[in-house]
């Protein structure tokens, strides 16, 4: 997927924690990046609809599609950190997903699991209790 998605995305930064000492304190370098899939004009309507569905844990009640970052020290790494996680998601959400083929299981796997079940059975045969015969 080649397309700048950056023009659509709202940008908040916020006070993150972790590594940075007092730095951390001052500078707001965790963002969060806001993209409304169904106000993109860089989606068709099938890809909004596909993604909606398959991203819908990650969609607030505004329907926007939620992503933060934090793990960087800077405000631009983990602005870009964003963008490539967002582009991940979608990447993702819009996957065709292959069909399974239905297999058979193999004339050798059938022989081995009726050999097994046999097995077992004989050994549950030997925990039997011996009954005297009336002879």
């Amino acid at each position: 997927m080649k397309i700048d998605i950056t023009k659509e995305i709202i940008f908040r930064t916020a006070r993150s924690g972790g590594k940075g000492g007092q730095n951390v304190n001052k500078v707001e370098t965790m963002v969060e990046g806001y993209f409304s899939i169904r106000g993109s004009s860089l989606l068709t309507e099938d890809e909004k609809n596909t993604l909606e569905k398959k991203l819908a844990s990650k969609i607030n009640s505004e329907g926007f599609l939620k992503v933060r970052s934090q793990v960087h020290r800077t405000q631009l790494a983990n602005k870009a950190e964003v963008v490539r996680k967002m582009l991940q998601l979608f990447e993702k959400g819009l996957k065709k997903e292959k069909r399974r083929l239905a297999t058979k299981p193999s004339a050798g796997s059938k022989e081995k699991r009726i050999g097994h079940k046999k097995k077992q059975g004989q050994i549950k045969e030997g925990r039997r209790k011996v009954k005297e015969s009336d002879d």
